[in-house]
């Protein structure tokens, strides 16, 4: 498959100040597609805009995010890590939406194949359906996880035309066949929630966590990142004062700091594999601040990818502490994993009546907090949720 015929080059010239780029610059050292495709071999990140906002309810504009994006991202200095990342430019709108989907889920689904990053800069949430059912082509069970102050669930008809920014999340889930393994909210705002909503999410196992469970401690959103195959990250999900361009912002949501200590975790994972960015509409934007606040958020997500640890616990046994734990209620033990490269924790969980003697436990990222609860003889919540699923 040749990508270039989905994207249309960038025009730097209108992106860059006068006096050009520093050679410090990310729009010095990132390889864009102005005249010449990039050549994907060896590159770890890809970044591409995607033109359509025809399913953004009440967000009309974000379709021209991208280059906003970029006229921002472009003039930041490269961290401490040297970087390999192309920007192959834009997908512009197709004649119908479901040819944009076509066209993110073809380009997601290679890049991903071709063990490339993509980082989406829409476009309408409604995109993450797109970007979900690339992993339909790799055949691939997927973790996904939503930053949004709503659930996406609204009821509409079964034609994909019909897919938007506040029903994509219906539309995932109950697309056949199934491989979506685990869904997760950051971030969710009681009152824009149907109660409903919260017992069907509860009842399919599905993990849902309020913007309040993050205050002052926004380290607790790291194992569920981390847990991420992809993430979707909606710009509303961020307090209006940091980031006003977006029809559907709110008064409250979380900081820009913490929207980008977030972006860190996702590019710390090693299960990730894509992620994207919605609903920044640069009409609404004052002085280019929300355009800053999202080249910073893409900028630490890039940091944290080249910060990786690749620690996942596999061998050697000599780089983890093992750490057992009994359970009051009966002969039970629960076993933790936790690195001595990051200090971070994962818990083990049984595949129930597995017969592989490779496959005997599913790892799953957890906190210090759910190794002290088992210490203290209880069962934690995390592992009775994932178990259920393995059955």
């Amino acid at each position: 498959m040749s990508l270039i015929d989905f994207f249309t080059p960038i025009n730097v010239q209108e992106i860059r100040k006068e006096a050009g780029f520093l050679n410090s610059q990310l729009g010095s050292i990132i390889t864009i597609y102005e005249q010449e495709f990039p050549d994907l071999e060896g590159v770890d990140i890809a970044i591409f805009g995607v033109a359509d906002d025809r399913r953004a309810i009440n967000n009309t504009g974000c379709a021209s995010a991208a280059d906003a994006f970029r006229k921002k991202f472009y003039h930041l200095h490269q961290g401490e890590h040297k970087i390999n990342v192309v920007d192959l430019g834009n997908i512009q709108k197709g004649y119908e939406v479901s040819d944009t989907y076509a066209a993110v889920k073809a380009v997601v689904s290679e890049l991903v194949k071709s063990n490339v990053l993509p980082i989406i800069i829409g476009g309408g949430q409604d995109l993450t359906y797109a970007q979900y059912m690339a992993y339909e082509k790799l055949e691939q069970r997927v973790d996904l996880v939503l930053i949004d102050p709503a659930f996406d669930l609204e009821e509409d008809s079964n034609e994909e035309t019909d897919t938007t920014s506040r029903s994509y999340l219906n539309k995932i889930m109950l697309h056949q066949p199934n491989y979506l393994f685990n869904f997760s909210n950051i971030g969710y705002q009681s009152y824009f929630v149907n109660t409903e909503s919260l017992k069907v999410l509860d009842k399919l196992l599905f993990d849902v966590y309020r913007l309040g469970a993050f205050s002052n401690k926004i380290e607790q959103s790291e194992p569920i990142l981390r847990n991420a195959d992809m993430i979707s990250f909606d710009m509303g999900a961020i307090r209006s004062s940091n980031a006003f361009a977006n029809r559907n912002a709110g008064p409250n949501g979380f900081y820009g700091e913490e929207a980008c200590q977030m972006c860190r975790y996702a590019g710390m994972s090693d299960k990730l594999t894509s992620i994207g960015f919605y609903e920044f509409n640069p009409d609404l934007d004052q002085n280019g601040q929300t355009a800053i606040l999202l080249s910073q958020m893409v900028w630490y997500f890039i940091d944290g990818f080249y910060g990786r640890k690749k620690d996942f616990p596999l061998q050697p046994k000599s780089a983890y502490v093992i750490y057992r734990t009994s359970l009051t209620a009966d002969e039970h033990e629960v076993v933790f994993v936790k690195s001595k490269k990051s200090d971070r924790w994962w818990m083990q969980v049984p595949y129930p009546n597995t017969k592989s003697i490779n496959e005997r436990y599913h790892m799953v990222p957890c906190r210090y907090e759910d190794y002290q609860i088992a210490i203290d003889g209880e069962l934690p919540d995390l592992w009775w949720r994932t178990y259920q699923k393995l059955i």
